[in-house]
């Protein structure tokens, strides 16, 4: 019997460890080490700033439902994988061998790139973890009590240019439902060569409709823009402009995921996992990654403010379900093998806007593309919350089969 070890129990994680378990039954034993119990549906921390949803809305034990899959879970945390002897080394549980292994650890945070970026400094706050949205929902409170400027920023090299564009609409809208909305400036930063580049290229029509959006909300932006220094109640940003602010909430960019930084052999020079079209390691065939965790290289020209590439939910679904069926294939022999370059991905995402939304579909992630559209929802986020709800389900039930 086949063992195949799965890093990480999130969207990717999930789907890969279900997926090859049901095409391959009792033929594979499959494992799923991480240090977290719980699956989180990261899109809704962009509503745990407001009150919206708190986490424990967002989350469930993961354990039961793999269990119920015929997939073993271990709580434990990755330390380091040794490819060239087929182990990854536990904190808790020592060396765990493995026939097939699937990296989908996700990403860590880079907060230093710039000194005071850290939320531990107590100067910026992040939404990227459940325990850092909890700690911005205190800042919110303290806002309302105290208005004053506030920035809103993707740093120099972030790829989650979308969360930010959402909490930066919801702010503007709890601000308001809160009557303080005309006591506080804000500021938008970005890295983006033009608002709505969103780290894929763009979408025909999406700068124009976020200047009218921006506009209309009294919101003034940067783009193409590097934060230089941050200082209490100022940010200097790379062109020497001063913006004085109370609150701020940045995205920083991602890294890989501890245990894959010492990893050498399987990763690129940020901790990404190194692989082909198939989302298999170019060098260890047994070895593949989906979701954050894989190397992404944008077909974009360098710019003078560096970012990444989104990975969202919907790819990293995809990826896991190419991961999986690469594995049977493997064990099956058949010779057959699937590849989707991450740009071919379709890219389907709603973004919210504060009750509001803009649905995003495109064929391609990036260009060039057959079809794309950028289409507001400005009467209420009807479609964030059915996804919301559909994934969390799904997700659930285990059914990973489901688009």
């Amino acid at each position: 019997m086949k063992r195949i070890l799965v890093l990480g129990s999130n969207f990717a994680g999930v789907t890969a460890a279900i997926s090859v378990k049901r095409k391959l039954g009792n033929e594979v034993e499959v494992l799923v080490i991480s240090p977290s119990r719980n699956f989180l549906y990261v899109p809704s921390l962009i509503w745990v700033p407001f009150g919206i949803r708190k986490v424990k809305d967002i989350t469930f034990a993961v354990e039961p439902m793999l269990n119920k899959k015929g997939v073993k879970f271990i709580h434990d945390r990755g330390v380091k994988v040794i490819p060239n002897r087929n182990v990854v080394i536990t904190e808790k549980n020592g060396e765990i061998s493995y026939d097939y292994l699937v990296v989908a650890t996700g990403a860590s945070l880079n907060f230093d790139i710039l000194p005071n970026l850290n939320p531990k400094d107590k100067m910026i706050q992040c939404i990227v973890t459940p325990e850092l949205a909890e700690k911005s929902a205190i800042a919110f409170e303290d806002l309302v009590k105290n208005p004053g400027p506030v920035v809103v920023a993707a740093t120099q090299g972030a790829s989650c240019m979308g969360a930010a564009y959402e909490y930066l609409f919801n702010l503007d809208k709890y601000l308001r439902v809160r009557g303080v909305r005309d006591q506080v400036d804000i500021t938008w930063i970005t890295p983006e060569p033009f608002l709505g580049h969103f780290g894929i290229g763009g979408i025909v029509g999406g700068q124009t409709m976020l200047e009218i959006f921006m506009k209309m909300y009294g919101i003034k932006w940067h783009t193409n823009a590097t934060i230089k220094k941050i200082e209490k109640h100022n940010i200097t940003l790379g062109d020497d402009t001063n913006i004085p602010y109370k609150m701020s909430m940045m995205i920083p960019p991602f890294l890989g995921a501890d245990v894959m930084k010492n990893s050498p052999e399987l990763v690129d020079e940020k901790g990404f996992v190194i692989t082909n079209e198939g989302y298999q390691h170019i060098n260890f065939k047994n070895v593949y990654a989906a979701g954050l965790a894989v190397e992404v290289i944008a077909p974009f020209k360098k710019s003078a403010a560096p970012f990444g590439v989104p990975k969202t939910g919907f790819p990293s679904d995809v990826m896991g379900k190419i991961v999986a069926e690469n594995i049977k294939n493997d064990i099956k022999g058949n010779g057959k093998f699937k590849t989707m370059p991450f740009g071919k991905i379709p890219g389907i995402c709603i973004m919210d806007a504060g009750k509001k939304e803009v649905w995003i579909l495109t064929n391609h992630l990036f260009k060039p593309r057959q079809f794309e559209l950028m289409i507001p929802n400005i009467f209420y986020n009807f479609g964030k919350l059915i996804l919301e709800k559909y994934m969390l389900w799904k997700n659930k039930k285990g059914l990973v089969q489901l688009p």
